[in-house]
């Protein structure tokens, strides 16, 4: 397998995934500082110029989420996602889902906020990403309110599956704001139980990304 990667982008939770499964891989580097992403190579992989990838024999894919979700079915011994068919299935792609289209989403207006705007508009941008902080904190609080429902130490309660190392990327990318994911009781208890995995701790030292972590 291939993944196709830039430290700290929506990678990192595949390679999260890879890490806890164990098998050879390949971390391809993506220049996104060199429009790399951007490349006719890159773009033939995913047409949309976006990172990851993630190749698997004949079988390319991209999509954070899918990639994910492809990881954990392909490797069901490794448990990362409840048994199809059951109600804790079905909870898992609910927030497989809301991670990826709803906070994560969220997550790029705020960094991404002149995407929303007309070219040169400066205060709609700032006004894009104020509104979008403000609803991060919301659906941090909602994580935070899935902790003490499922009674942890997991998102789902007592199963690691791929939400967890999906959570901990997104909750990572609020460590700048005035009010971070850690700075939540349960949340920030939960994402220092994720990055003492060893498997998270190998992407980590590998994308050599700097401390603290989230």
């Amino acid at each position: 397998m291939k993944l196709f990667y830039f430290p700290g982008n929506a990678s990192m939770a595949p390679h999260f995934v890879l890490e806890e499964i164990g098998l050879p891989f390949e971390l391809v580097f993506v220049d996104r500082d060199q429009e790399a992403h951007k490349s006719a190579d890159y773009l033939k992989l995913n047409p949309n110029g976006l990172i990851p990838v993630l190749v698997d024999g004949d079988l390319v894919l991209y999509e954070t989420a899918a990639i994910c979700l492809h990881l954990a079915d392909a490797h069901p011994e490794m448990n990362l996602a409840p048994a199809l068919g059951t109600p804790e299935r079905s909870r898992f792609y609910t927030w497989l889902m809301w991670l990826t289209n709803t906070l994560q989403a969220t997550l790029l207006a705020y960094f991404y906020p002149e995407r929303w705007v007309d070219s040169g508009n400066a205060s709609g941008a700032e006004q894009v990403k104020a509104h979008a902080e403000w609803k991060i904190g919301s659906l941090l609080d909602q994580l935070e309110s899935q902790l003490e429902a499922s009674g942890g130490p997991w998102l789902l309660g007592h199963h690691y599956t791929v939400l967890d190392p999906y959570a901990l990327m997104l909750c990572r990318w609020t460590r700048q704001f005035a009010r971070p994911a850690r700075t939540r009781p349960l949340l920030g208890a939960y994402l220092q139980r994720v990055l003492e995995r060893p498997a998270v701790q190998r992407a980590l030292k590998t994308e050599a990304l700097d401390y603290p972590w989230v």
